[in-house]
């Protein structure tokens, strides 16, 4: 299994090991399957000046679409973190393993995941209903996407947007 680190100016992303985080069967089962399976690509986010955890970010495969995700720890927040990772793992994913579009989901109202998002690029397309859990309820969510071309990439195949959507 390839390790893969990627660099930003500020940041370093590599692959989470055992001392990152307390989720040893996420760390040991998950995200080595995924790996092996080139289903899911999982990278803990260094500041490179001091070597301190910042963020999680990944991207994976669910269905016949690539999502994104990403956490910040919380005395890193509001810095840019989580916008820089993201956008060097877009850049990665398009460029690297050719995904034509990356989707970005998070529950409804979720601003902050919004806001890095949006910075990166992401184009907010709409309201999913009733599509996760939260505890025994049922919550919309919201869902985005960025596309190689939003990033000044060239897509694999042809792009043809449609000409207009259904509310005309």
């Amino acid at each position: 299994m390839e390790r893969i680190a990627l660099t930003t100016q500020r940041l370093l992303l590599r692959p989470h090991d055992p001392g990152d985080e307390d989720a040893a069967f996420y760390l040991r089962e998950l995200v080595p399957r995924g790996r092996r399976d080139e289903t899911m690509y999982h990278f803990a986010v260094e500041d490179r000046e001091s070597g301190v955890l910042v963020a999680s970010v990944n991207v994976h495969r669910h269905t016949d679409a690539w999502g994104i995700g990403y956490w910040t720890v919380a005395e890193h927040r509001g810095r840019g973190f989580a916008t820089e990772a993201v956008l060097a793992l877009a850049e990665w994913s398009f460029k690297e393993r050719g995904v034509q579009r990356l989707e970005w989901r998070a529950e409804a109202g979720n601003q902050a995941s919004w806001a890095a998002a949006e910075k990166a690029g992401f184009v907010r397309e709409g309201t999913l209903r009733a599509a996760q859990t939260n505890g025994n309820t049922l919550r919309d969510t919201w869902i985005g996407a960025l596309l190689p071309a939003d990033l000044g990439l060239p897509f694999a195949l042809p792009y043809c947007p449609a000409a207009s959507d259904l509310s005309g």
